[in-house]
């Protein structure tokens, strides 16, 4: 299956010339196939001058009930539960007069049960107003009451004296109240026409109680008197539908001119007006009426809740089924609608993409239409010769499609060149690894990623983008822990800690072998030497002794940089050697020649060299005699004195760098590498456009017009295979693309050491976590500081090197793929191959 993905498909164009009584059944079945892509013949065409934009339309209709259907069920939340048996499916035509009926029923109910929980929730306002107001009269009658009570006892006094006047300890209101009364009691009862008061009765949100207030006191200029009861609960409101916070309030005035203004700010703030009688006995009238209502609209509203519950449950069962009819048949008659339609009407003609392999799939599906249909004729597959580009495609599955995403996030691949995904199954997560090499991290990330694994399928219904993005890529994640592991184990570190798997070392202090490594004196001033009864290098990994030591952090820079630099020219060269496997498919020697091969000499003339070196310094020294060169100086005298190795004086004759002579003949050897880089920056520059510009001029001579021969094509509905020569264009872009060579040789490989950076970043942070926290917090020795540390620690581990190194890392790889490994040979200027497939387009509807 990998290897298939090596290249694309092959695919052929082809023209299907369909009956018009069976194209929508070939459409169908080429859509249930989904291995047909279809070109848009009508492309000049707008979409509403198409053959079907009317169907399409009626589509588009019916799905928008559908939503609607679906957004009242959810409001509802009513459970589907489908029906036992097989439903009877519908015509379009006849689901479409169903859906027609059903909106009609359901839209004619929510404006019934609207109407009607309008009508309560201000039944059940009016009710308020009547409890919360009617107490507000009842309290001043019985204060009018003690009142007339008290006056009539003062005018009886056995001495006949007069009752004094308000004191100034009296309360303003009191005397207001005192005089209405005297007033009352002076008119018989009834109060004059110019003292009369009269009164609004309401409710107001809560939360706009106090501005309402300020602007009544202002408006009217203080004439008025305000009184206000809090409701507890919330109260729902006829017009929002939704359950707020209000207040009862009762606002007396005088004169018609307060009463316009006080009905416009109510009208404003948003208050509900509501009739209250000031007769007692028609009060409790009013409020038994009001109750009757309330309990006959809940009889209602239960009984039209139920049967509309019960219009939604109908639905329910097939909303689901009617939802993927009318999304296929949208997509099958906005497929017909890229046909073009015969002056006869009696066919449609279609042309597509259709992978070779997928042939003989197609053609079924057209010979099942034709049949189910009863076409008296059948339909005409044939392809056709063309030189257009054709799409890429190829066939994944659920481990390798992450993968194939990461490269087509780059680019799509040119058709049939050489997919970097192949590649990237092992190289993207080996190179994370390296940069994320811990066997307790990958160890984490291995049980998280084996969870998504193991639980694909209960996880694939979970709604989140977030966490979508990391679910689609789990088999990257759990190739990336495992190599994670396995770097770990090169690096022999658990949480930052040196493990002893092979053995503690092979290495011992020099005076006594017996002594540790912390109480050798010997060992920090002359060095450790190798173990004599284990003369080998340590088995798997990096030596444990170099974990804690001064010279560890010097001697894992130079093993990882080194390392990166010889990775980092590996990866370089394999792409350059698949562009060679490019150029071989694509018959193209000219580019084989004065590309491929100056490529190769000029990066093996550097970099390979420079690896070879790193090798054979790592691999020819012995104890006796180490190899002490500075391949620093190597490199860079190669370019500044190119022969002179060891840095000899000219005027001494006295060698300056001795140590970096390697081995007998490396001056010839040097010098012959860079006259090879400079014979390759022109071989890759000049040959190439100079024979393309002889042979456009042969073909100009021998009568080949080849604009001509694009015309033809392109009129035929090809693009061209060639353009119109333009030598300056050539010259032009084969100087850039010689000089980001030859550059980016350079960059790529210092690019590499990102690598290097990265893995001494999270090994130094994961040594600070460790130390700094989790074992500073255990030498205290006291529980609480314990658990408080390993919970820092844990934090740290999952917050800092679990989700942003290992971000971090993720994003470091991918640049190394993209820019220093797929330029080399990759394109990534194709298109993709889009097939017409039923799965596709639900799977886009969320159906």
């Amino acid at each position: 299956m990998v290897m298939d993905l090596f290249r694309s498909e092959e695919m052929m164009l082809c023209q299907l010339i369909l009956p018009a009584d069976s194209a929508h059944e070939t459409i169908t079945k080429l859509g249930e196939v989904g291995m047909f892509q279809f070109k848009d013949l009508n492309a000049d065409k707008t979409a509403f001058a198409r053959t079907y934009a009317s169907q399409v339309k009626r589509c588009d209709e019916m799905l928008r009930k559908l939503r609607f259907f679906a957004e009242q069920i959810a409001k509802a939340d009513i459970m589907v539960s489908p029906k036992a048996g097989v439903q009877r499916p519908y015509e379009l035509d006849e689901l479409e007069g169903k859906l027609h009926e059903l909106e009609t029923e359901l839209l004619e109910a929510n404006s019934n049960q609207n109407k009607l929980s309008r009508s309560h929730s201000e039944l059940v306002e009016l009710q308020l107003v009547l409890e919360k107001a009617g107490g507000f009269f009842e309290d001043a009658m019985r204060d009018v009451s003690s009142i007339q009570d008290e006056l009539h006892a003062r005018a009886h006094l056995p001495d006949g004296s007069s009752s004094p006047g308000p004191s100034i300890q009296t309360p303003l209101l009191n005397s207001a109240t005192d005089g209405a009364a005297i007033e009352l009691q002076e008119t018989g009862g009834m109060a004059s026409n110019s003292a009369r008061l009269g009164f609004v009765t309401g409710l107001v949100l809560t939360e706009k109680a106090q501005a309402f207030e300020r602007v009544l006191f202002r408006a009217t200029r203080g004439n008025m008197f305000l009184k206000m009861a809090h409701i507890d609960g919330l109260v729902k409101d006829p017009v929002l539908g939704t359950k707020l916070e209000k207040t009862v309030f009762v606002v007396f005035f005088a004169g018609e001119r307060a009463r316009t203004k006080i009905l416009k700010l109510c009208e404003a703030v948003g208050a509900n007006r509501y009739p209250f009688p000031e007769d007692r006995a028609r009060q409790s009238q009013m409020n038994a009426e009001v109750n009757g209502r309330l309990r006959e609209l809940h009889v209602t509203l239960d009984a039209g809740e139920r049967q509309r519950e019960h219009v939604l449950s109908e639905m329910a069962v097939s909303l689901a089924d009617w939802s993927v009819q009318v999304g296929r048949e949208k997509a099958v008659y906005h497929t017909l609608n890229k046909l073009s339609v015969d002056v006869t009407r009696a066919c449609l003609v279609a042309e597509g993409w259709c992978p070779v392999v997928a042939k003989g799939r197609v053609t079924d599906a057209i010979d099942r239409a034709s049949f189910q249909s009863s076409a008296q004729v059948s339909t005409v597959f044939k392809e056709l010769p063309t030189k257009e580009a054709p799409p890429t495609y190829f066939q994944t599955n659920k481990v390798t499609e992450v993968f194939q995403d990461i490269v087509d996030a780059y680019g799509v691949a040119r058709y049939r060149e050489v997919n970097p995904a192949v590649f990237t199954i092992v190289t993207f997560p080996f190179l994370f690894a390296v940069m994320f090499g811990d066997f307790g991290h990958g160890l984490l990330m291995l049980l998280f990623s084996s969870f998504l694994v193991i639980y694909e399928k209960k996880l694939s219904n979970v709604n989140n983008e977030i966490f979508n993005m990391i679910y689609a890529g789990r088999y990257c994640i759990l190739l990336m822990s495992i190599f994670s592991m396995y770097t770990g184990l090169l690096y022999n570190e658990f949480f930052s800690m040196p493990m002893s798997l092979f053995g503690s070392s092979h290495y011992v202090c020099p005076s006594d072998p017996s002594l540790p490594f912390s109480r050798c004196e010997a060992g920090a001033k002359d060095g450790l030497i190798m173990n004599p009864e284990l003369d080998t290098p340590y088995m798997i990994g990096v030596d444990p002794v170099w974990h804690g030591t001064k010279t560890e952090l010097q001697f894992t820079n130079s093993m990882k940089m080194k390392m990166s630099v010889i990775m980092g020219v590996v990866q370089m060269t394999a792409g350059i050697f698949l562009s060679a496997v490019n150029h071989r498919h694509f018959k193209d020697n000219l580019s084989m020649i004065c590309e491929f091969i100056p490529q190769v000499l000029f990066l093996m003339a550097m970099f390979g060299y420079l690896s070879l070196l790193i090798i054979a310094k790592w691999c020819m020294g012995t104890r006796e005699h180490p190899i002490t060169a500075d391949l620093y100086h190597v490199m860079i005298y190669m370019f500044l004195s190119p022969g002179n190795v060891d840095c000899m004086d000219s005027i001494t004759g006295k060698a300056g760098c001795s140590e970096n002579l390697m081995y007998s003949g490396q001056g010839g050897v040097q010098l012959f590498l860079v006259f090879v880089m400079l014979v390759c920056i022109p071989w890759m520059l000049l040959p190439k456009p100079l024979i393309l510009k002889k042979r456009h001029e042969e073909n100009m001579r021998a009568g080949f017009n080849l604009l001509v021969e694009d015309d033809d094509d392109s009129s035929n509905g090809g693009n061209g295979a060639h353009a119109e020569f333009e030598f300056s264009d050539i010259l032009v872009h084969q100087i850039i693309h010689t000089i980001e060579f030859v550059l980016g040789a350079v960059s790529n490989t210092a690019s590499y050491l990102r690598l290097w950076a990265l893995s001494l970043a999270h090994a130094e942070l994961s040594a600070v976590f460790w130390e700094r926290i989790l074992m500073l917090g255990i030498s205290l020795k006291n529980p609480a500081v314990i658990v408080a540390c390993f919970f820092m620690w844990a934090m740290a581990t999952f917050g800092v090197l679990m989700a942003m190194e290992s971000l971090s890392a993720f994003l470091h790889a991918l640049r190394l793929h993209w820019v220093e490994f797929q330029n080399k040979f990759y394109c990534g200027d194709g298109y993709k191959f889009v097939a017409f497939s039923f799965a596709e387009v639900l799977s886009e509807m969320h159906l």
